[in-house]
């Protein structure tokens, strides 16, 4: 029987573990995808007049403020002057224009959202647990990333939830600690 006096106690709540969302640096915002299949003719080549009389007469507005992947999902060699184009004529527009798939977009905005809000500097000396689980499907590179830009300054970095997690890094003086 337990007694009045035995209080429940939160253990993880209670730890040092300073936990870390990743989620939470997700950059919201439409994802878009430029496919230079549609401007090839005959599906093989892409015509250099054709394709500037795309560009003169394409609305670039409808892309304004969304991330911009620029891709070709063709069997076709691509001239680098055609994404250079196009990202030219996006950049007054887009929040962000990559050359390549969603998955190089998602890669190349999440780095830029850790590097610019993060602040690896508030978790100096601490003992991080980056959470495993979300709502948000972040790309792989979120948690290298997370990892290189906070080794330099914590105590450990753990990765899952606190009743279950994996080190993966420890600082010499935590391992001295130890």
């Amino acid at each position: 029987m337990v007694e009045e006096t035995d209080e429940i106690k939160n253990k993880v709540a209670n730890s040092s573990l300073e936990p870390l969302n990743l989620g939470d640096f997700y950059p919201e915002g439409e994802r878009i995808s430029i496919d230079l299949k549609d401007h090839l003719f005959e599906g093989l080549i892409l015509r250099e007049k054709d394709f500037r009389a795309y560009l003169k007469n394409e609305d670039w507005t409808k892309y304004q403020n969304k991330f911009v992947a620029i891709t070709s999902t063709a069997d076709a060699i691509i001239p680098q002057w055609a994404y250079m184009l196009i990202a030219s004529e996006l950049e007054p527009y887009a929040k962000k224009v990559v050359s390549g798939n969603r998955d190089t977009l998602e890669t190349v905005i999440y780095t830029e959202s850790l590097r610019e809000n993060l602040h690896p500097e508030n978790y100096k000396d601490k003992r991080v647990m980056i959470r495993g689980c979300g709502d948000k499907e972040l790309p792989l590179s979120a948690f290298s990333d997370a990892v290189a830009l906070l080794k330099p300054y914590v105590k450990s970095i753990m990765y899952g939830e606190a009743c279950s997690n994996v080190p993966i890094y420890k600082s010499k003086s935590e391992v001295q600690a130890l």
